[in-house]
């Protein structure tokens, strides 16, 4: 029903729009009472689906990833269409209105997304607000850095972010991988990154001994674009700095084998969806053969059908997350992949 009859009407709007459209509707639908429905329609519970990972108990391994509820307004409502955990952010100190606009484009022929968005929100401490509501889901705050602030005072907007989210979210996810904010791809360089990641490990303590609460499992969402002896460091970096694990990947520079017309392929900004399937999958396999699996892993990039996330998950990662899969083939996609998670896990117990 999504592909064939509202698909193709939302996307009859610009993508932007189309995405404001959407998150309009999900919330008038709410407040129609409809959440049940949707639940009764999208969301599978089986206690064989369930997942823990960095000392979080999943309800499944299926997540919504950051950048499609940036603000954390509909991170309750999302949990409605068979999420296991929502990913809000990239969410900086202060509000930024982001890159001019147009800036999200459609790739049709490809199943892709370009975005160069540039972390556009309204700043951590408006999401804050919301976030103080009861969460029915697992939540994630990705966290990012101002336009404006100097890399070599980068560490800063990090720990305002975390500070201000520490209460209210689950986990963490440092994102220093956007290709759409000049310049912040250069803090995956080891030295920038662990300074980063260990003033963030210190922050964890003291924010755990003031709220007399366990500490939060701190990520690091990487580029696809990374080298291997990029990706090497990477894993000392997790080594050296005791974070928790890696989200592997952001959007990717790339436009290589594209189908669609070069007056949209070749717009700036990153490349999401299907052509992102098998490079992402690479880098996970990558990370956790060389890492001898040491540390958890969240596959995203390109899932756009079960058989694409059970790949992902058999390439090493613990669980997985969509967004452009979930634009493309809709709600429907989440049930889909967490019924071939059961039967696969069926399979392989009969076969064993």
């Amino acid at each position: 029903m999504y592909k064939y009859f509202i698909r193709p009407l939302v996307f009859l709007l610009d993508a932007e729009t189309a995405h404001h459209f959407s998150f309009a509707m999900i919330r008038i639908f709410s407040r129609l009472g409809l959440s049940g429905f949707f639940r009764s329609m999208f969301v599978i519970k089986d206690k064989r689906l369930k997942r823990k990972v960095f000392g979080i108990e999943f309800d499944n391994p299926v997540g919504l990833a950051a950048g499609f509820d940036k603000d954390a307004v509909l991170y309750n409502e999302f949990s409605d269409f068979g999420f296991g955990f929502v990913e809000i952010g990239t969410l900086t100190p202060k509000p930024q209105e982001g890159n001019p606009k147009k800036r999200l484009f459609r790739l049709l022929d490809d199943e892709g997304i370009i975005n160069r968005m540039g972390f556009n929100n309204k700043g951590v401490f408006d999401a804050v607000e919301r976030l103080k509501k009861k969460h029915r889901v697992i939540v994630g705050g990705n966290i990012g850095k101002n336009k404006v602030t100097a890399n070599t005072d980068a560490a800063k907007d990090y720990l305002i972010c975390f500070d201000a989210l520490f209460p209210y979210v689950d986990y963490f996810v440092v994102n220093v991988s956007s290709p759409n904010t000049p310049g912040l791809r250069e803090l995956q360089d080891k030295k920038p990154l662990s300074n980063i990641l260990l003033k963030l490990k210190r922050a964890n303590t003291l924010n755990a001994a003031t709220n007399k609460v366990k500490e939060k499992p701190i990520l690091l969402k990487i580029a696809p674009d990374l080298t291997a002896e990029q990706l090497m460091d990477i894993i000392d970096i997790v080594k050296e700095t005791q974070i928790d694990g890696v989200i592997a990947t952001n959007t990717t520079l790339s436009r290589k084998g594209l189908k669609s017309h070069l007056t949209i392929a070749e717009e700036k900004g990153g490349l999401s969806g299907k052509p992102l399937t098998q490079k992402s999958t690479e880098v996970i396999r990558f990370l956790a053969e060389k890492s001898n699996h040491a540390f958890p892993i969240i596959g995203v990039g390109g899932i756009h059908t079960a058989k694409d996330a059970l790949e992902k998950l058999q390439a090493g990662a613990s669980l997985v997350q969509l967004y452009t899969g979930f634009v493309y083939e809709g709600p429907g996609l989440v049930k889909r992949i967490n019924k071939a998670i059961l039967e696969n896990d069926s399979a392989q117990s009969m076969a064993t």
